[in-house]
């Protein structure tokens, strides 16, 4: 059998008509007719927030680092287990990430220890919803109201996922999305930012429009536009909204066919689970999941490194997740933790992704399932 890569980037659509058209369009730039219906196909998903298309999550985040006004000295609470910009975004600003233990059960960061993180300097909240699964936003959004604390969602893997029946990035005050092509709704590269709170809206348009009021022109408010604030040049090209477009059409049919691939590893992975062999992702019934990541976690003192090797025998693109924010350099220079970081440390050394994406086939499943039987065995 030919290789079971780990992920595949999969045409659903009209991906390559829509390049064209906008193409023949000649409005190759951002924010043109494709990047506009991206932004209200995401808005009427995530909740009526307004929506601005960027050419990266990571750049989504560094807007919401901007527009939350965090600089020298502040504090950020955010997990350790995720990827570098979620802290990255921070850390541009002159402030602090300060990193909290994760949860057993969803590898969500742990919400009971955001009380004891806060300081005078801390300044926001940075959820990252591990997976597609949801933290828990009702004690999140308790806690930060309580401090009058920003709230920011880092949503990369969230789309089309809820909290009881919610949909993330509606939460807090500014959410980012991801359209990475390992993402469930892809463009090559591209992400979005949500931005909830009103008050914020105005600025986040001139921030976007690399600090200019050039959106106000466009639309016939000023005379001219110039430089009003500070901002960068956050839009992606009309060729990445285009290809967006078309899988933001198909983002449910997407969706459903991932949970389909993640509800099928489960109960194959069930048996596996009873002779403890391994332990599959656990999905609180609160959150309503999207299927973007299944993965497994080895038994504690297992050689993943070993297992990982006798997976690729077989043919079968397996790979393990983040290296801990906290232990790595940057972190030690940039951040700190508050209180141990025990089930961060065990929990994401144990962890392995198997290959999911929307064109995997049955038989490659079934492949996945043998090959991780036999390197567990």
């Amino acid at each position: 059998m030919e290789r079971v890569n780990f992920n595949v980037p999969t045409l659903v659509g009209k991906e390559i008509d829509y390049v064209i058209e906008a193409v023949q369009a000649r409005h190759l730039s951002g924010n043109g007719l494709f990047s506009k219906r991206c932004q209200s196909m995401i808005s009427e998903v995530v909740g009526g927030g307004k929506v601005l298309l960027t050419h990266s999550c990571t750049a989504a985040l560094e807007m919401a680092a901007i527009l939350s006004n965090v600089g020298d000295g502040d504090e950020i609470i955010m997990p350790s287990y995720t990827f570098t910009s979620t802290a990255n975004a921070f850390v541009l600003r002159g402030a602090r990430p300060v990193f909290i233990d994760i949860r057993e059960d969803t590898l969500n960061m742990d919400e009971t220890l955001i009380q004891q993180a806060i300081t005078s300097k801390t300044k926001a909240i940075c959820v990252v919803h591990y997976a597609g699964v949801s933290c828990d936003m009702d004690v999140i959004m308790e806690v930060a109201e309580r401090h009058g604390l920003i709230v920011i969602e880092d949503a990369a893997q969230a789309y089309h996922a809820t909290w009881r029946g919610r949909p993330l990035g509606s939460f807090g005050h500014f959410a980012a999305l991801s359209f990475h092509e390992t993402k469930n709704i892809i463009s090559g590269e591209g992400g979005a930012l949500i931005v909830n709170d009103p008050k914020a809206w105005e600025r986040a348009e001139i921030i976007w429009e690399k600090g200019t009021n050039r959106a106000s022109f466009y639309r016939g408010e000023v005379s001219k536009y110039t430089w009003v604030d500070v901002g960068s040049s956050f839009l992606p090209n009309e060729l990445t909204a285009a290809f967006l477009c078309a899988q933001l059409e198909n983002s449910l049919d997407i969706t459903e066919r991932r949970l389909a691939a993640w509800r099928r590893y489960h109960a194959s992975f069930e048996l596996l689970e009873a002779k403890g062999a391994l332990r599959r992702p656990i999905v609180p019934q609160a959150a309503g999941a999207n299927g973007h990541i299944y993965y497994t976690l080895c038994n504690e003192g297992a050689d993943r490194d070993a297992v990982l090797r006798q997976i690729a025998a077989y043919n079968v693109s397996a790979v393990i997740h983040y290296v801990p924010l906290h232990s790595a350099p940057a972190g030690v220079s940039f951040g700190r933790t508050a209180g141990p970081m025990t089930k961060t440390d065990a929990l994401s050394a144990r962890l392995i992704r198997v290959p999911l994406h929307p064109g995997i086939t049955l038989e490659q499943q079934d492949a996945v399932f043998s090959a991780v039987s036999a390197a567990l065995a």
